[in-house]
């Protein structure tokens, strides 16, 4: 699995109170080689149900993966941005959230009542992104059937803290540890 070799090969910096990688997947540092993005793609479809109405992500680094998932499952991509439109269009839905790389307001547009929606993500650490983007997804009227993340950082028990504060299970295929010495793959597919 090649998504495995990159995170082996990962440098790990301190991103405030947590250790994060930075690796060809997650931020294209070298540049993400088509293989990598494919090999994911491919996972996380095979992983995931996606007879849904929509599929969301956030505009950060989870995009290039559900852009590929979005176009792989002919399923409408709808991402969650930093920053408004105030269009007063396209059901605009600002959420609070706190994550481990950001902490402010995101603003989800395009999901609109009855949709169902999955998300996809590459990486859940603290779970804030997910959690914000899952409360947006809520607000606008949508149901979110399907979360589904390609690397789960074991230490910082995102995956958790989605349950305990949606409900929503999230499925991973890769589940890494990260500390300042380096990064340990736990399991892959």
């Amino acid at each position: 699995m090649l998504l495995k070799s990159v995170y082996k090969s990962a440098k790990v910096v301190k991103s405030g109170t947590h250790f994060t990688t930075v690796n060809e997947f997650t931020d294209q540092l070298p540049a993400l080689r088509p293989k990598v993005l494919w090999e994911a793609a491919l996972a996380v479809v095979k992983t995931g149900n996606f007879n849904v109405d929509k599929i969301v992500t956030e505009e950060d680094k989870g995009a290039p993966l559900a852009t590929l998932v979005s176009v792989m499952t002919n399923t409408p991509l709808a991402i969650a941005r930093w920053y408004p439109y105030s269009l007063g269009t396209h059901n605009e839905v600002k959420v609070k959230i706190d994550s481990e790389y950001f902490r402010g307001d995101l603003y989800l547009n395009g999901v609109l009542p009855g949709d169902t929606v999955a998300i996809v993500d590459d990486t859940i650490s603290t779970g804030g992104a997910l959690v914000a983007l899952i409360k947006a997804v809520r607000e606008a009227g949508g149901v979110v059937s399907e979360v589904v993340c390609a690397v789960e950082k074991v230490g910082s028990l995102g995956v958790e803290k989605v349950f305990r504060e949606t409900g929503v299970a999230v499925k991973t295929i890769m589940r890494i540890s990260v500390t300042e010495s380096g990064v340990e793959v736990l399991n892959s597919e």
